[in-house]
Parts: C-alpha cells; sequence; structure tokens
C-alpha cells in the first residue's frame, strides 16, 4: 500500500514539476545569459541566502542573550530569598522590566505580586508577542517559573520578562543591518562584475583566434598559455594540443593525396604513352601491339594494386575496416605461401626448416595478406641466388613468423620510416625498384589490429629480419 502511495506521489510529481521545469528551460532558452552574468547572480544568491542566515542567527543570539540577563535576575532574587536577604520579597529588577508573582504552593495564598502595581492592562502573565491595545503597540513577553523551599515550605515564583525595550532596540538595529548588508552587496556585485570582466578575457582572447583560425594559418595560431597557471591556461594548453593534432593530420592528408597523386600519375602516363602509340602504329605493326597491351596491362594491374591499397588505408581511418576473426591454425597458410613463393620466385632459395602447428584468432585473409606483403617484399629486394627464410613457430603458446633474407637490407634512417605511407628510401628508387611504398604501412595496421607485434632487423647490403608474433588469446 505504502508502495502504491509513493508511485502515485511521484507520477503526480512527474506531472507536475516536469512540464513546469520544460517550460522554465524553454522559457530561459530565449535569453542569451553570459558566464559572467551567471556567475554573478550565483553569488548574489548566496550572498543573499548568508545573509539571511546571519540575520536570523543574530536575532537569536542577540534575544538569548536578553533572555539571560532576564534569567540570571531571576535566579538572584530566588538565591537572595532563600538566604533569608530578601524577607519582605521586594523585587529590586522591578523598573527593568522584571516582575514577579509568589504563591505558597501548599496553601496557595499569594505571598508577593508586583504586577498588581502595574497598569491593569498588563497584570497578566502573557507569553510571546502580545498587542497592547492601548499604546498600540507590541508587547514582547516571557515568562519563567521557578520553584524554592523556604522555612520548610514551598514556593512557586512566577516570573515575567518583559523584553519588548530589547526587542525594539534589536530592530532598530536589525533595519541597520540590512541597510549595510544591501551597500556590502552591491559594491560585492560591482566590484564582482569587473573581476568577472577580467577573469573571462583569456575566453575573449581565445574565441578571437579561434575564430580567425583558417586552413591557411593553422600552422601559425595557436592560443597564449603564457600568464598564471589557471584552468583556462591548462584549457588552452589541451586546446592547442588539439591544433597540433590536427595540423598534423591535415598535413598527413595533404602528403598522402600528393603521394597518391604522385604514384597514380606514372602508371597513367605509361597508359597514356602507349595509347598514343598503339593510335599511331599499333594496328599496322604487331610487335608495337603486343608491347603495348602487355605495357598497359601491367600499368592497370599496378593502379588497381595501388587502389585496393589506398581504399584499405581509407577504411581503417575511417574506422569503418572490420575484420572476421575467428580460430585457425597458421601452419597451413605460412605453408602455402610458402609454396607460392617458390612457384613465382624460381631465382631464390627460398627456405622453411621450421614449421610448427599453433592456433591463432584473427581474420585469415587478412593475416594472410600482410605476411605475403613481407615475403613478397623480401622477394623484392633480393636478387638471384639469395636466400629467404620463412619460419612458423609457438613460443610461449604465442604465434611467432619471421621472414628472413639475405638481400639489400637497410639503413637505420630506413628502419625508422619503413611503416610511414609512401617511404621509400633512396637506394631503392635509384635501383629502379618497383613499388608504391604502401604495403608495409598496410601490413602493419593488420598486424596491430591484432594485438600483434613486429621487430625489424637490418643491416644493409646484409639482408633482412620481419618478426611478427600474434600474441596468445583466451577464448
Amino acid at each position: 500500500m505504502k508502495d502504491k502511495i509513493m508511485d502515485m506521489i511521484r507520477k503526480i510529481l512527474r506531472r507536475i514539476i516536469l512540464p513546469i521545469r520544460k517550460k522554465k528551460e524553454e522559457w530561459l532558452s530565449n535569453f542569451r545569459l553570459s558566464i559572467a552574468f551567471r556567475i554573478s547572480v550565483a553569488y548574489l544568491k548566496l550572498l543573499l541566502t548568508y545573509g539571511i542566515l546571519f540575520i536570523v542567527g543574530f536575532t537569536l543570539l542577540y534575544m538569548s542573550a536578553e533572555k539571560a540577563n532576564f534569567k540570571q535576575m531571576a535566579e538572584n532574587i530566588v538565591a537572595s530569598i532563600t538566604n533569608g536577604e530578601e524577607e519582605s520579597y521586594n523585587n529590586p529588577y522591578y523598573m527593568q522590566g522584571l516582575t514577579m508573582k509568589i504563591d505558597n504552593k501548599e496553601t496557595g495564598i499569594e505571598v508577593y505580586n508586583d504586577i498588581a502595581y502595574l497598569p491593569t492592562y498588563e497584570r497578566a502573565f502573557y507569553h510571546g508577542i502580545h498587542y497592547d491595545s492601548k499604546d498600540k503597540t507590541n508587547l514582547f513577553i516571557v515568562n519563567e517559573s521557578k520553584t524554592f523551599t523556604l522555612n520548610g515550605s514551598n514556593y512557586l515564583a512566577q516570573f515575567q520578562y518583559n523584553m519588548t525595550e530589547s526587542y525594539n532596540e534589536f530592530l532598530s538595529l536589525l533595519w541597520k543591518l540590512v541597510v549595510l548588508l544591501i551597500i556590502i552587496v552591491f559594491f560585492i556585485i560591482r566590484k564582482g562584475k569587473k573581476s568577472d570582466v577580467k577573469l573571462f578575457e583569456p575566453i575573449r582572447i581565445m574565441s578571437a583566434t579561434a575564430n580567425r583560425l583558417t586552413v591557411n594559418n593553422l600552422h601559425s595560431e595557436r592560443l597564449n598559455v603564457e600568464g598564471t597557471k589557471n584552468e583556462l591556461k591548462d584549457l588552452a594548453t589541451v586546446i592547442n594540443a588539439m591544433l597540433n593534432r590536427i595540423e598534423t593530420s591535415y598535413e598527413s592528408q595533404k602528403q598522402f593525396v600528393s603521394d597518391a597523386s604522385h604514384e597514380l600519375r606514372t602508371p597513367i602516363s605509361v597508359i597514356q604513352g602507349y595509347a598514343n602509340l598503339l593510335n599511331r602504329w599499333g594496328t599496322s605493326n604487331e610487335e608495337v601491339l603486343h608491347e603495348s597491351i602487355e605495357a598497359i596491362q601491367n600499368e592497370a594491374r599496378s593502379m588497381q594494386d595501388l587502389v585496393e591499397k589506398l581504399l584499405y588505408l581509407s577504411r581503417h581511418d575511417k574506422k569503418t575496416f572490420k575484420l572476421t576473426k575467428r580460430r585457425f591454425n597458421m601452419r597451413p597458410v605460412v605453408e602455402d605461401m610458402v609454396k607460392e613463393t617458390r612457384l613465382t620466385a624460381v631465382n631464390r632459395s627460398i627456405q622453411n626448416p621450421i614449421m610448427e602447428d599453433v592456433i591463432v584468432y584473427g581474420d585469415k585473409q587478412s593475416l594472410k595478406q600482410a605476411i605475403r606483403i613481407f615475403i613478397d617484399n623480401a622477394v623484392k629486394y633480393t636478387r638471384d641466388g639469395d636466400e629467404i627464410t620463412i619460419l612458423c613457430q609457438k613460443l610461449n603458446d604465442d604465434c611467432v613468423i619471421t621472414i628472413k633474407d639475405s638481400g639489400i637490407g637497410m639503413t637505420q634512417k630506413d628502419i625508422d620510416h619503413i611503416f610511414d605511407r609512401f617511404y621509400r628510401s633512396d637506394y631503392v628508387r635509384n635501383q629502379n625498384i618497383s613499388g608504391h611504398g604502401l604495403g608495409l604501412s598496410l601490413a602493419k595496421l593488420i598486424i596491430l589490429a591484432h594485438t600483434g607485434k613486429i621487430k625489424v632487423r637490418s643491416q644493409f647490403m646484409k639482408g633482412t629480419s620481419f618478426i611478427i608474433t600474434l600474441p596468445k588469446r583466451k577464448f
């Protein structure tokens, strides 16, 4: 029953409060309120809230202190009576607003009553604020009772504290406090507005700098991070780092387009050249015809290979490339590629001394493509009679594939850049070895997508080794 009631209350509140909140947000969305204004309003709320709390607390403390004074007077009177110092029960604090009445609790006889000496309209015990119809004023009265024993008899003393004067004095002081609080709030808001403008000056400068950013000045425009370290400086540093990454990415894309255009221009030029040759002599000269057809086919295959690699890299950059992973034995895959290599590279000595069964979890076709790239590179950068060794091993349950050759090798500079897109060493270019410089970049992406690692060991003119490690996966 209780849960049903609570659910009903929640539903009613959702129907009432949520529409009101939504309308409030829609109404506020029509106004453009600056952050400085919002901060000022927030501080104003805090000032007013704590100002009111201070006044309430001050009121309670002030009136408690006044009441404590009257209470001390009453205790002094009771003490003097019980000590026999005031046999006549005279009230020494009568003129200060303390009146009292003493009754014998056993007989009910009134022993003392100085309230009788007050005007008729004040001869009653009140508690709280009492309206005086004669003087048209409010009386703030507090009463209290005390019992004491004198000469074996019990007495009840009723004290009445007239705190009207203290109350009026406090009201007078309260207005002064309110006025002082308003003045303080005014100066705080005025000073705070100037401070807010100064505080948000870096944001204005950031906005102006960001507004000036274009493709042409992306390399030169950065946010100012000088001055005292604070949150805005941290924000500027983060934005500058982001701009650096954007610039690097933009320059990389420009270089990528430039390199791709350059690589495509060569086969297109060759195709156009042979097409023109065919247009002039090809129909009547069979030798020119066959040469042109073969050249066009080779260049078309080269362009197709380049475009496929570019599309693969583009899908990876756009995060749209997906791998279909499953468990399979790597040994048959590597053995098939060894057989293919022996058929296509008859002038190379292909060795595979170690072939071990090892289960991997990954995309079989993609991994085969990556390993094929390493093997093709080994064939491309070796000479007739050179040796290429291909190993498939199981080390600590990891799959380790090694492609080692005794070819032209690489310098340290080449090793540092071989996985960069379109990178080709100067030596390779001078040797007129064909290629686009994209294969190793693509192979690295595939291996990394399988959380693998690639180690490169090479000596110039002595050979190169690529060691690919595919870690064990828990299924």
